[in-house]
Order: structure tokens, then C-alpha cells, then sequence
């Protein structure tokens, strides 16, 4: 999961990086093999991961090209916000769709939806398949087919600056209403507001949905629930602790007031995942590494839940280099390389017999983020799972900004799910 609004905006690509010298998108052979067999042509890779990560896959990527002379990668970083548009207007006029893209996971159902995606059953791309977490396999399918590979698996957590924390004299929440009653002290005494609630992104929401015990749909039932007492609940906690100045937040730009805010020690916590830890840590708070804390997300009135996130890698469904490209996508989930991005990035694996290396085991941040993986609540799998955050986004915004109530956010969000969902109750 992850970064910045999930994949709802379109803007020019960037940081476009050959790693060799290398034909346009799509490859430049017909099946990516050479004589004898051998793997050869262009695979063209657009890598999401944000700007403290992409140097590790890029140098992942580099690994392939070792192990493949005759293939040539080529990389390119997209940001993440642009990426779901990007790779759809590509792909929907058949010119610079890319070989292989590291997918979101609500996108993958989306994606092969539209027909953009090969299926990878059958082919070398899913390699070792008994040896995922069974929870990361679950995105990767639609109607009956595998359209990814799982690479690396997330949730929410909640990160804390141990020394604020300790210098207000209050304990790490464990449910929003003490991080409300904890937010004064930690004002009066250091200065600093409890939280930055991300009020721009809807995917962090829904650990205040789930906190109450709702979700966004009964994708099994067909039935809208986000428009239920526990909806109403939830836009009522956000809205309680920006009124009440226990959190901070923003319209825009997220992603980087947050982490930086966290980094400053303007902000005491934050809700965020892994893929922000080492962003973190580059901090001036954080300079003796062992102040970052990170503990499970607060809970509502009810409940304590964060949603499963990660990363698949899928094949384009035009690739005309689908031998390098199925090579390439097994080669970037393999165990191996999912041993190293833990030992850079502290990721989360996908397969369980990485989390057997030592190194990885005692990953201080695998240690608390293992668990909460296995106890994180599934998405709904289904073809239109990325586009329900949208709606929640601009009821966020409105109750937030006090332009609509807690019950009419909740109300509107139903009905758009209704019209989104058609065969839905």
C-alpha cells in the first residue's frame, strides 16, 4: 500500500533510467528468446517505490541483467500517485505500456478487469507458489486466474517518537480516545501535537472504520456497509481530533508534511507503514534510530484493525517480450530477493521461507510488522476495490473542513459505492 492518494491522479511521467541501452516499452523481441533458447531483447520495468527505496530496486533490477546478459531493463521510476492512470492510458492505447509494472494490490484485479494483464498460471513467473503467505496470494487472483506475484506484503502501524512520549509522561495509545486524552500533556510538555492524521489519503481511513467494526463493503454478501453506524463513527473520530487539535492534517501533500512532521518531532505519532521507516529514520529525531517506535494502530469503540497492503509484479498483456518478462518477475519475488530488500528496506517478505533467515527473523521491524500482517483485514478483491477510496476521499475532506456532517459523509459514500456497485445492496 501504499503511498499518497491510491493511483486517482494522472500527470507526466518521470525519472525515466535505462539501465543498458534499450529499445522503447514493450520489448523488442517476439518471445524474449535466443538461439538455443537463451532470454534476450528489452524488458521495460516501472517501479512505484517512493524515493528512499527506488535506488535498492533499481539495483535489484541491475541483478537480473547479471544473470541475463542478453536482456536489457529498463527502468523506470514512476511516482506513485500517477501510476495507476499512467499504466492504464498506456495500456488502453496499446503504445508505452511497460513489460513489467510493480503493482498496488487493489489495482491487479482492476487491471486484468480491463485485459491489460497476462495471466502468469503455467508460466515461469510464479515460481516456489506454495512457499507465499497465504494472505498475499489473495490479490494476485481474478475469476480463477493469477495475474501477479506477490513481492513484498504491508499494513498500518502506528510510529511514535519514544522520547516525546516518555518526556509527556504518557504511554503509547491503544485506542484513539487515549491518544486524545494523551494529546494534552504531550502539547503542554513538549510542544509537539499527538498525531498527523492523514486527512488526503482515504486509505488511511479505514483503520478507523475498521476500529469501529465496519468495513467498506460485503464483497462475499454484495452488500454497502461503509454507510452503517460504524461509518458514522469513524468520520466522527477524525473529525473529533482535528477539532479538538490532538492531530494535525492536511489537504494535500500527505504523504511528505507527515514524514516530515514525524522527522522534525512537530508530531509525537503517526500512522504509516513500512515502506517509511528508513524515510523516517533519516530524521533529525530519529538520529539514535532506536526512537522510532512502532506499535499497532489504536483502536475504535469497538475493535482494532489495519488493512493489508503490498506489492504485486504483473506482466503487461502486449508485452512482446514475455519469456525475458515472466524471467524477470520471477526472478524479482524470488526468495533471494526478497531476503535482500528486507535486509535494505526492512520490507515485508512474501514468502514464509524468508522469514526463516536469520537476518530477516530478527528484523527489529519484521518483528512487529509479521504480526500485524497476519492480523491485518483483507480488502475486497474485486475489479472496482481501488476506485471505492475515492468517495471516501471527498467525504474526508468535507467533514474535515466541516462542509457535511458525519452522517451525511457516510450516507454519500453508500450511495456512491451504490452507483459504482451496481448489482450491490
Amino acid at each position: 500500500m501504499r503511498r499518497g492518494i491510491r493511483g486517482v491522479t494522472a500527470t507526466a511521467l518521470v525519472a525515466g533510467l535505462a539501465l543498458a541501452a534499450t529499445a522503447c516499452g514493450g520489448g523488442d523481441s517476439s518471445d524474449g528468446a535466443g538461439s538455443g533458447g537463451e532470454l534476450s531483447g528489452t524488458v521495460t520495468f516501472w517501479d512505484t517505490s517512493n524515493d528512499a527505496e527506488k535506488a535498492t530496486y533499481r539495483k535489484l533490477a541491475e541483478g537480473f541483467q547479471k544473470e541475463h546478459p542478453k536482456v536489457h531493463v529498463k527502468y523506470v521510476n514512476v511516482p506513485f500517485g500517477d501510476a495507476n492512470a499512467k499504466f492504464k492510458n498506456a495500456a488502453g492505447g496499446n503504445s508505452g505500456a511497460p513489460d513489467v509494472m510493480r503493482t498496488e494490490v487493489a489495482w491487479v484485479a482492476d487491471f486484468a478487469n480491463l485485459g491489460y494483464l497476462a495471466p502468469l498460471d503455467g508460466t515461469p513467473a510464479l515460481d516456489k507458489t506454495d512457499d507465499y503467505l497465504p494472505q498475499a496470494v489473495g490479490s494476485t487472483r481474478f475469476k480463477g486466474k493469477t495475474y501477479a506475484a506477490p513481492q513484498v506484503i504491508d499494513t498500518l502501524a502506528l510510529f511514535y517518537n519514544k522520547k516525546l512520549l516518555k518526556d509527556a509522561g504518557v504511554e503509547v495509545p491503544r485506542n484513539f480516545a487515549e491518544l486524545a486524552t494523551a494529546a494534552k500533556k504531550i502539547k503542554a510538555r513538549t510542544g509537539a501535537t499527538a498525531l498527523y492524521l492523514r486527512g488526503d489519503d482515504p486509505y488511511w481511513f479505514l483503520p478507523y472504520l475498521y476500529g469501529e467494526g465496519g468495513n467498506m463493503v460485503d464483497a462475499r454478501d454484495k452488500v454497502v456497509e461503509i454507510d452503517d453506524g460504524a461509518g458514522v463513527k469513524a468520520f466522527k473520530t477524525i473529525k473529533s481530533l482535528v477539532d479538538s487539535k490532538a492531530a494535525v492534517t492536511d489537504a494535500t501533500d500527505g504523504q511528505e508534511n507527515q514524514l516530515r512532521a514525524l522527522k522534525d518531532g512537530t508530531v509525537a505519532m503517526a500512522v504509516d507503514g513500512p515502506w517509511d521507516i528508513e524515510g523516517a529514520r533519516a530524521g533529525k529525531s530519529f538520529k539514535d534510530k532506536k526512537n522510532l517506535g512502532v506499535a499497532p494502530v489504536p483502536g475504535g469503540s469497538t475493535a482494532q484493525g489495519s488493512p493489508q497492503g503490498g506489492w504485486n509484479l504483473s506482466v503487461y498483456a502486449g508485452s512482446k517480450n514475455l519469456q525475458a518478462s515472466y524471467a524477470f518477475v520471477k526472478y524479482m519475488s524470488s526468495a533471494k530477493v526478497q531476503q535482500q530488500t528486507n535486509e535494505k528496506l526492512s520490507l515485508l517478505p512474501t514468502r514464509k521461507s524468508v522469514y526463516e533467515v536469520p537476518a530477516v527473523k530478527n528484523n527489529e521491524m519484521v518483528k512487529f510488522f509479521k504480526p500485524a500482517v497476519d492480523g491485518a483485514v483483507q480488502r475486497p478483491w474485486i475489479a472496482e476495490g481501488n476506485s471505492l477510496f475515492e468517495p471516501i476521499k471527498v467525504q474526508m475532506n468535507k467533514v474535515l473542513t466541516g462542509s457535511a456532517t458525519p452522517e451525511q459523509a457516510a450516507k454519500a459514500t453508500g450511495d456512491a459505492y451504490r452507483k459504482l456497485l451496481k448489482d450491490y445492496k
